[in-house]
């Protein structure tokens, strides 16, 4: 066995063997000439001129020392199952009204009274703030945490049996951005981009910022929710003339990378049992042009995602007031869309289902988001007050669609609660 050796003992003490002096002169000059032959052979350089006649049989025999390889097993972990999905009927709720007294107990009767099965809650907004506890002291933006006992409330909501979704705006992110200014998009001139609202944001390019958002994916997680939305996984089209060329010298098209950063998520998230759903928006299905632009083809992101979630409120399509002209969906011209929920919302539900692959078993699920609020900022004769009648027009338009999931956003999370049946 090794690292054990024999001895004879005489009355428990060693007995020492001696090799005659002249025995180990021998082994040693024996050891040292062949040590030397074996070593430097009779190569190039260290023979006499007489040895080019030397026959081939006297080539240099090569020392070799055979090493054993100690070979580690790689460590292979196996995703967590993931639970039965839940077709979602759920509302937006941002991390600001959560805090405000009885907003939350609000949420959750509309949960337990309607037909309401799912909140949406951001962990991080679009100015880059992380509103949920990280776990690492390391994290390298400074959070402004307002859901400390967001664990707690999770649970709860999942012993009501309410589905949890954690929303996630990926790159438009000033925080990081201002912190990090290496990771985000640019100015010609070299200094931090903005766009025209002010906000700066992450460049998609550089994947220091994916696992940056993996981080906080993974801590929703922990913490118990069973989805994560990403939101502004695209790049920014307004203001950037003066925005340097992210790409650098990486060849691959913005849609490429914004797929390969959604499909990276979607892994990571799997490996913890958790699904991934992206917010797009609606225009991708309907020009070319815009999809290419925000780095959003549906082609590419309908196989890296589990749900899609287009933005196809009414009031978000051109009018003609902006354009001259309206918005043309699914042939149909609209001078006015946000005028005409239902319609609107049926005919671009047309484009998207044409993307969809009708062979494929393994592509997102599309579960759009509705309008809940009034555009008034539309301006006089474009817009229309939205209440229950718009709500549930747009809720009908994605049943006569064949489709069974929706969401709904208000931006101050304040619902038309009558547009809602019962559980």
């Amino acid at each position: 066995m090794f690292g054990s050796y024999n001895r004879n003992t005489t009355s428990g003490k060693t007995k020492k063997r001696r090799l005659p002096i002249f025995t180990i002169a021998l082994l040693v000059c024996y050891l040292g000439v062949s040590v030397f032959f074996f070593t430097y052979g009779f190569g190039e350089g260290r023979i006499s001129a007489d040895a080019a006649s030397e026959p081939k049989s006297l080539e240099r025999i090569p020392l070799v020392v055979e090493i054993p390889v100690i070979v580690e097993e790689p460590t292979i972990v196996e995703p967590i199952a993931l639970p039965p999905p839940v077709q979602v009927k759920g509302i937006w709720v941002g991390a600001w009204f959560i805090v405000e007294p009885g907003r939350l107990d609000n949420f959750i009767d509309l949960c337990e009274t309607t037909e309401i099965n799912t909140l949406v809650i951001d962990i991080k907004d679009e100015y880059g703030h992380v509103t949920i506890p990280m776990d690492s002291d390391n994290f390298p933006v400074n959070q402004n945490i307002l859901l400390e006992n967001m664990g707690e409330i999770i649970e709860d909501l999942k012993s009501r049996g309410i589905y949890t979704i954690a929303r996630v705006p990926c790159f438009k992110d000033s925080r990081r951005s201002e912190r990090a200014p290496e990771f985000a998009h640019r100015n010609t001139d070299g200094n931090l981009w903005r766009d025209p609202r002010g906000y700066a944001w992450l460049n998609p390019y550089e994947e220091e910022n994916w696992d940056y958002i993996a981080q906080i994916c993974l801590q929703a997680a922990r913490l118990g929710f069973d989805e994560i939305q990403l939101d502004y996984v695209r790049f920014p089209v307004e203001g950037i003339r003066s925005m340097r060329d992210p790409k650098g010298d990486d060849e691959r098209t913005y849609a490429e990378v914004v797929a390969e950063f959604i499909t990276f998520i979607r892994d990571t998230m799997l490996e913890v049992g958790v699904r991934t759903s992206a917010d797009v928006f609606g225009i991708i299905a309907i020009s070319d042009r815009d999809a290419r632009l925000l780095g959003q083809e549906l082609p590419l992101l309908l196989p890296a995602l589990h749900y899609i979630s287009p933005m196809i409120y009414p009031s978000h399509f051109a009018n003609i007031r902006q354009n001259g002209t309206g918005q043309i969906i699914n042939g149909k011209l609209f001078e006015t869309p946000d005028k005409e929920p239902y319609d609107v919302i049926y005919n671009t539900l047309q484009h998207f289902l044409r993307a969809m692959d009708p062979d494929s078993t393994d592509q997102a699920i599309i579960r759009p988001f509705l309008q809940d609020f009034t555009a008034g900022y539309l301006g006089e004769g474009m817009f229309i007050p939205y209440g229950a009648e718009e709500v549930r027009a747009q809720i009908q338009a994605v049943y006569d669609a064949g489709l069974h999931e929706w969401i709904l956003w208000s931006n101050h999370s304040r619902y038309s609660e009558d547009a809602f049946r019962n559980p």
